[in-house]
């Protein structure tokens, strides 16, 4: 059995950490391989922090004294996984003389430029090139995105794509009663929820025309006028069902550096579940939509354009969704992934 130590930036709340680790659980436990997740950041954090809370020193502290816990048994195991980085603000020269055994650095966001925004500047000097040194230590790399890819090979050509995956069995569509309603729906984070506000100007307009409700879950939307909005918290229990609700799935964002390395999960998960999607033409959505299962929108009068379609053209939508599906269990689903992760495991620890 090979043993897996899995340094994770988040606990469970964090998609990341759900999606690119424990899932995998059981399926590479049937490969003779044993992935054991430690989080530095835990839920408490994450909850702290999607409420806007501040989390006492305390608790930082403990997290901080179990992850040197953990690193002190590292070699109880074969190799180990860093998602994103091992502490905050540590420089990467440190991070990698603390790594005993091999390891796979992953990462699913455009986690390099943390330290290079202005928030960061005084830090910048120490900090700017963390990532491109943990990087280039690690035995290999997996990457969320083919934009990602590009930046690890710049310092590590054992690099290879691992997209942010889930299983078809469990996102798949169920019946949608009909409704004179048309709802546009959204998932995502309170991190996230910020790129909502490029659907104010469209919205409003379509709200004129036609009775919408917005649903978002897991985030708080801008007030938009002429519809109705409805804010769900986020929970695993509820998420599919309410995903099943939507007309048409959404992923709007502005066009940086930052976001053109987002996976586009929320994408999936809609076109799992069998939604057509609408979605800024930015970074990996271009790669995981296409004209079969969506449409693009790049400003206010596409939005409005694309939205309108979807509501006049409800056979469209159905054939759509089941054109989205089947991208999704072709290209994005668990088991296609599985290979991926298994085999890098296996060559890091050969």
């Amino acid at each position: 059995m090979i043993r897996v130590l899995v340094l994770s930036l988040y606990g469970s709340l964090a998609a990341s950490t759900r999606y690119r680790f424990i899932q995998f659980i059981p399926h590479l436990k049937n490969k003779d391989i044993d992935l054991q997740v430690h989080s530095l950041l835990d839920n408490k954090y994450l909850a702290s922090r999607f409420n806007n809370k501040t989390l006492p020193f305390f608790n930082i502290a403990y997290s901080i004294i179990k992850r040197l816990y953990i690193l002190m048994k590292q070699k109880e195991y074969d190799c180990a996984i860093i998602h994103c980085e091992l502490f905050p603000f540590l420089p990467g020269w440190i991070e990698r003389r603390l790594l005993k055994i091999p390891y796979i650095y992953d990462f699913d966001d455009a986690f390099y430029l943390r330290y290079k925004t202005e928030y960061f500047s005084f830090r910048s000097l120490f900090l700017s090139s963390k990532f491109d040194t943990v990087i280039s230590g690690a035995a290999a790399v997996t990457a969320g995105n083919v934009v990602l890819e590009n930046y690890a090979k710049n310092n590590n050509t054992e690099t290879v794509i691992l997209p942010t995956v889930l299983d078809t069995n469990r996102f798949f569509p169920k019946h949608k009663t009909s409704s004179v309603i048309f709802n546009i729906g959204w998932i995502g984070s309170p991190s996230t929820a910020i790129y909502l506000t490029e659907l104010i100007e469209p919205l409003t307009q379509f709200g004129n025309e036609t009775k919408v409700v917005l649903t978002v879950i897991g985030g708080k939307a801008p007030y938009i006028p002429n519809i109705e909005v409805k804010e769900v918290p986020w929970s695993e229990s509820t998420e599919i069902d309410y995903i099943n609700t939507f007309d048409v799935g959404v992923m709007p964002l502005s066009d940086n550096e930052w976001t053109q390395g987002k996976c586009a999960f929320k994408l999936i998960q809609y076109m799992s579940c069998a939604i057509p999607v609408i979605a800024s033409p930015v970074g990996t959505s271009c790669t995981v939509v296409d004209e079969s299962c969506g449409l693009f929108a790049n400003n206010a009068e596409s939005w409005l354009s694309a939205f309108r379609y979807m509501r006049d053209n409800s056979i469209k939508r159905i054939q759509m969704g089941k054109s989205g599906r089947e991208r999704v269990i072709e290209k994005y689903s668990l088991p296609c992934n599985v290979p991926i992760i298994e085999e890098t495991i296996i060559s890091v620890c050969r």
